[in-house]
């Protein structure tokens, strides 16, 4: 094994990050050691868990596959990591992969936890793949239909992800709203019409809400047509929620549905598990528009100083990519 030690990134207190050496195991029969190229801040959870604000209730449904450490902290917390195979499975070795580890350098995980990137995909975009997860079971969650109007509130990654799927249906009429003009660009360059918020159009047959401020998700219920869908993506951690279901919620029989990438849809069980729905998320990456997607790029160095700043700034973020040392 190449490498004694590895370097990672903990969250040690709410609102205080930093990069902890620790010891490098060598893979086994069934292991492949990995160096990490890039990682992906997915700021909304991340930001959560780096201030300290994961509710007792979440602690373990909140735990990602290689957590280490407990909530509130210190914990090693993750879930977007892209590298490259240097050790362990000969059919993987010089391989680009991906799997849901925290910011580290190198690690060491079984074979199935990762997955290999697809031909025409390239790794600096990859990091993407956690969020179009979210975004594809959030619109399987949504089950939109040939021709319906459907408006999505929130034009983050998420957000925006929901859109840009939902208008490749025929006939779909797909709005994405925000708060943000700026976000006018984004929409552009993706093919997905957009609008400001106080412009939303009306009497929609679907409403998906995913811009973490419960302002948006009371505007969604105004936007929903008699007997439509709310699909609400937002995570709040130990934020409260007010809704207005005294007005015309139930008169005009809306459903309001919670959607969350940790579980499949119950149709799909029977045919789709969390590696094939990991599989379409990459290939479908391979669209070389959803680069707008990422925000900006800074050095794995930089991360303890770099997450406060990120989890205290306004919507201009969206992917936050990590870059490592090439030859670390």
């Amino acid at each position: 094994m190449p490498y004694a030690s590895a370097t990672a990134f903990w969250t040690l207190a709410p609102g205080q990050g930093a990069l902890r050496e620790e010891p490098m195991p060598t893979p086994g029969p069934a292991e492949v050691a990995i160096r990490t190229l890039f990682s992906g801040i997915s700021r909304g959870t991340e930001s959560l868990v780096f201030e300290g604000r994961v509710p007792e209730s979440e602690w373990q449904r909140m735990r990602a596959p290689f957590q280490q450490g407990d909530f509130p902290g210190p914990v090693k917390y993750g879930y977007v990591s892209v590298g490259i195979v240097v050790a362990g499975e000969s059919s993987l070795l010089g391989r680009e992969v991906f799997s849901l580890f925290p910011h580290q350098d190198r690690y060491v995980v079984p074979i199935d936890a990762v997955t290999p990137l697809p031909e025409g995909l390239p790794a600096a975009r990859a990091v993407l793949a956690a969020n179009m997860e979210t975004a594809i079971n959030g619109v399987w969650d949504a089950a939109p239909g040939v021709g319906d109007r459907v408006t999505v509130i929130g034009a983050g990654v998420v957000g925006t992800l929901v859109a840009w799927l939902c208008a490749a249906i025929p006939g779909t009429r797909v709005c994405l709203v925000d708060v943000s003009p700026g976000r006018a660009e984004l929409a552009e360059a993706l093919g997905i019409d957009f609008c400001l918020a106080e412009q939303a159009p009306a009497d929609n047959d679907l409403v998906v809400h995913a811009s973490g401020n419960p302002d948006g998700l009371r505007s969604s219920l105004t936007l929903a047509g008699d007997e439509a869908r709310v699909i609400e993506m937002s995570w709040y951690g130990d934020q409260d929620v007010s809704l207005p279901l005294g007005e015309a919620f139930h008169s005009r029989r809306l459903r309001l549905v919670g959607s969350q990438v940790g579980r499949l849809p119950v149709e799909r069980t029977p045919r789709w598990n969390h590696r094939r729905r990991l599989a379409l998320a990459l290939d479908l990456l391979r669209e070389p528009c959803l680069d707008m997607l990422i925000s900006g790029e800074s050095d794995f160095q930089e991360l303890p100083a770099l997450m406060p700043r990120l989890a205290a700034a306004s919507g201009d973020v969206l992917c936050h990519r990590i870059r490592y040392p090439t030859h670390s």
